[in-house]
C-alpha cells in the first residue's frame, strides 16, 4: 500500500511549482513547474493551480499547502492582495481551494514558505532566528524563530520588500515613489536600473551591469543592518533568481554590513538557499504541520 503524501504548491511571479512529498519523510515523489500567467489575472492563475493539484494528487494524498505571493489573513484564510497578480483582492483562498480540491488545505505567504524550508532543511537548520529573503519578481521575506513562522499581530510580519530603504527616492521614475526595498532590489527593479541586462544573473555577474554592483551591495547591507538591529538574526538566507546570484558577493556585502552596524553588534551569517524547490517544500511543511 502506498504511503500517504502531501502536496506543496509555490506560486511566484513567473512560475508555479508543485511537488508531491511523502507525508512522513517529506521526500520528493514528483515535481513540476509551469509559467505563471500573472498578466491574465488572478482567476486564470487560480485555475492553473487547481489543474496542477488535480494532476498531481493521488488517492493517498492527505493535504495540500499553498504558498502565495501576497498579504494573507491567516485567521480567515483570505488573500487580501497579491501585488503582481491583478484581480486578487479579498479572495477566500483557503476555502475555495479546499472546496475545489476536496483536501485539507493550508495557505501561507510564499516567502514564509521559503524561509521555513531553509530554516528546517537548509543553512538555517539549528539557528534560533532565521530570516529568508527572496529576490525575484518582487522581494519577499520570512522570519522563522525556533522553527516557527512569525506572523505578527495580524499576519503581515516579514514583508521585508516593503520596508522603506530610501523613502520617496526610488532609483527610477515611478508613480508610487515609496522608496521601499522592492523598488531597489527586486529583479523587476534591477531590470529598470540596468536595461542592458538580458537575464537576472546579468545584474550581478559580468560587466554588463557592473556599475550597479556597489550600490546594490550597500543597499542590501542597509536592509540587513535594519533587520539585525530589529531581530538579531543569526542567519539571513537569500533565494530567488537574483538572490542566488549574490553568492560570490557575500563577503563584500558582509564587509559593507559591518560598517553600518553599531560597534560591537555581531553581524549575522549571510547565506544562499540550498533547499531544492524551497518554496514548494516549505508549503508542504506548512501542510505537514497542520
Amino acid at each position: 500500500m502506498p504511503s500517504s503524501s502531501i502536496l506543496g504548491v509555490d506560486v511566484g511571479g513567473t512560475k508555479i511549482a508543485i511537488g508531491r512529498y511523502d507525508a512522513t519523510t517529506l521526500t520528493e515523489e514528483e515535481f513540476t513547474i509551469i509559467h505563471t500567467p500573472a498578466s491574465e489575472g488572478f482567476s486564470r492563475v487560480f485555475e492553473d493551480v487547481i489543474a496542477l493539484i488535480e494532476k498531481m494528487k493521488r488517492p493517498e494524498t492527505k493535504a495540500v499547502g499553498l504558498g502565495f505571493p501576497g498579504l494573507i489573513d491567516q485567521s480567515k484564510g483570505m488573500l487580501l492582495r497579491a501585488p503582481n497578480i491583478p484581480g486578487s483582492e479579498h479572495f477566500p483562498l483557503r476555502a475555495a481551494l479546499q472546496k475545489r480540491c476536496s483536501l485539507p488545505t493550508r495557505i501561507e505567504n510564499d516567502a514564509n514558505c521559503f524561509a521555513l524550508a531553509e530554516a528546517t532543511m537548509g543553512p538555517g537548520k539549528g539557528h534560533a532566528v532565521c530570516i529568508g529573503i527572496t529576490l525575484g519578481t518582487g522581494v519577499g521575506g520570512g522570519i522563522v524563530i525556533d522553527g516557527k513562522i512569525v506572523h505578527g499581530a495580524r499576519g503581515y510580519a516579514g514583508e521585508i520588500g516593503h520596508m522603506l530603504l530610501m523613502p520617496g527616492k526610488p532609483p527610477y521614475r515611478i508613480a508610487d515613489a515609496r522608496g521601499d526595498v522592492e523598488q531597489f532590489l527586486s529583479g523587476t527593479a534591477m531590470g529598470k536600473r540596468c536595461a542592458e541586462a538580458k537575464r537576472p544573473e546579468d545584474y550581478l555577474k559580468g560587466e554588463v551591469c557592473g556599475f550597479l554592483r556597489p550600490d546594490v551591495f550597500r543597499e542590501i547591507a542597509w536592509m540587513c543592518t535594519t533587520l539585525s538591529h530589529l531581530l538579531d538574526p543569526s542567519i539571513i538566507i537569500f533565494g530567488g533568481s537574483t538572490g542566488k546570484a549574490l553568492k560570490p558577493h557575500l563577503p563584500s556585502i558582509t564587509k559593507e554590513l559591518e560598517t553600518w552596524l553599531l560597534p560591537g553588534t555581531p553581524a549575522p551569517l549571510l547565506a544562499i538557499s540550498t533547499v531544492k524547490n524551497a518554496g514548494a517544500v516549505g508549503a508542504a511543511i506548512v501542510a505537514f504541520n497542520k
